[in-house]
């Protein structure tokens, strides 16, 4: 036997050893063909919102239901502010959308039902499109029997490294607050010397005298709040050590220039992030803002658009990028977005407030469980009374959330214990913040 017929007959023992017939031609295609049917096809039943508020925010979850009797999934849409018009975009438009639709189409359904609208992109849209889009990838889980971060890849670490809040209305509550992290196990603290813009330390509001606008609207002056920052920060570093990091919010409610100067002032103390220093409506300044000081950025909280964050990506402008997934229409594009961050050194960040269901945060999780560029993620602490309602939601341990690893999102929602708690009476949108002279404040 020569040796390009030694060679061909190991080729075709090699077919035969994983059961394939050489002397049948179309044996091979019939097989692949077989193992391709995979499941059987399933389609969208009924797309409806549930709402609950376990732990004072108004939550809106999105049930998607299916041809196989109870095979379902989860997703989250929660708009704290404005949460009905999500309902309505729900039941009264998506749902009708969906119904008939292969639930196994995930791409297609985003594509589609983001353009269904004909106008897209804003916070109601997109979080009625993310509950459905994080719903789909909670059955595609279920059908697979994975956890969804398994179908992305599986594990790039074992936990999801967090940090937590501190805060206080001096140094020394403030430096209590942030002692008491550091023994629960937090390696990343977020610091704020009272509420964002540390408006406890405004106190001439000359606009109430003048009549305008309503007592109970909030004051904030930039002055008392950058003088105030530098010194928390090293008053916190000198109490707390170097091993501790660091992050503040801004929370955009300074001027563009302002933030420059106050960034620059706060680099001695090695920050891990700043966040928001600037509004999303004053992006064109963060080439400015990069220039002048190596202080790490995190900005994305608010942005629905994709237009908002491509720009500060791609031109390395951001170090985090922080969006809200239920904001920007969920898990499909919250991972691409993730993928496009890894190309250009921008790590993730998800917003991951209270005001945000254990459905958003399982999302996260399973996203910063899978993907190489993960940052920090936002710690969360459940009620019981959400944990009632939402079984499987996530656990925080030494610092770490950690998600189960039950098929899909690992989460269930139970209906008779989320109708115990409706929605609070009180309405859910941002006080006013204002200047001395009464000018508004971005929040």
């Amino acid at each position: 036997m020569n040796r390009r017929n030694a060679l061909k007959g190991l080729g075709m023992g090699a077919f035969g050893a994983l059961g394939f017939n050489a002397s049948a031609p179309d044996a091979c295609a019939d097989q692949v063909q077989n193992a391709s049917k995979g499941l059987e096809p399933l389609k969208i039943t009924k797309v409806r919102a549930i709402t609950t508020s376990p732990m004072s925010a108004r939550l809106v979850i999105i049930k998607v239901e299916t041809s196989e009797p109870g095979l379902y999934g989860l997703g989250c849409g929660t708009y704290n502010q404005r949460p009905l018009t999500v309902v309505t975009a729900v039941n009264e438009y998506l749902d009708e959308f969906a119904r008939g639709r292969d639930v196994d189409d995930i791409e297609d359904m985003w594509q589609n039902a983001y353009t269904s609208s004909y106008w897209r992109n804003g916070p109601v849209l997109n979080n009625a499109l993310s509950g459905l889009d994080m719903a789909l990838w909670d059955i595609k889980g279920k059908r697979a029997n994975m956890p969804v971060y398994q179908l992305l890849g599986g594990r790039s670490r074992f936990a999801v490294d967090c940090y937590s809040h501190a805060s206080g209305r001096d140094f020394k509550e403030l430096e209590d607050s942030v002692k008491s992290k550091i023994e629960e196990g937090y390696r990343h603290v977020r610091i704020q010397l009272g509420g964002y813009g540390s408006t406890h330390l405004s106190t001439e509001p000359h606009y109430k005298k003048g009549g305008f606008g309503l007592d109970s609207d909030g004051h904030m002056d930039s002055l008392p709040y950058l003088r105030a920052t530098p010194k928390m920060f090293e008053h916190i570093r000198s109490t707390c050590g170097e091993a501790i990091e660091l992050l503040h919010d801004v929370h955009e409610r300074i001027e563009p220039i302002e933030a420059i100067g106050l960034l620059k002032e706060l680099e001695q103390f090695r920050p891990f992030f700043i966040e928001d220093p600037l509004a999303p409506e004053q992006n064109g300044y963060f080439k400015n803002l990069r220039a002048q000081t190596s202080v790490p950025i995190a900005m994305g909280e608010l942005f629905n658009n994709p237009h908002e964050w491509v720009d500060l990506i791609t031109d390395r402008l951001i170090d985090f990028i922080r969006v809200h997934i239920t904001q920007v229409g969920g898990f499909t594009p919250a991972r691409k977005l993730a993928t496009l961050g890894e190309w250009f050194g921008v790590r993730t960040a998800w917003h991951g407030p209270g005001d945000l269901s254990p459905v958003g945060h399982a999302a996260n999780a399973h996203l910063d469980m899978n993907i190489h560029n993960f940052g920090i993620q936002e710690s969360v602490h459940f009620n019981e009374a959400m944990r009632e309602v939402f079984p499987g939601a996530p656990n925080m341990k030494n610092g770490y959330m950690h998600v189960n690893d039950a098929p899909g999102f690992g989460i269930d929602i139970n209906e008779k214990a989320a109708a115990k708690y409706p929605y609070p009476d009180h309405p859910g949108y941002w006080t006013p913040v204002r200047r001395r002279d009464g000018t508004a404040v971005r929040p």
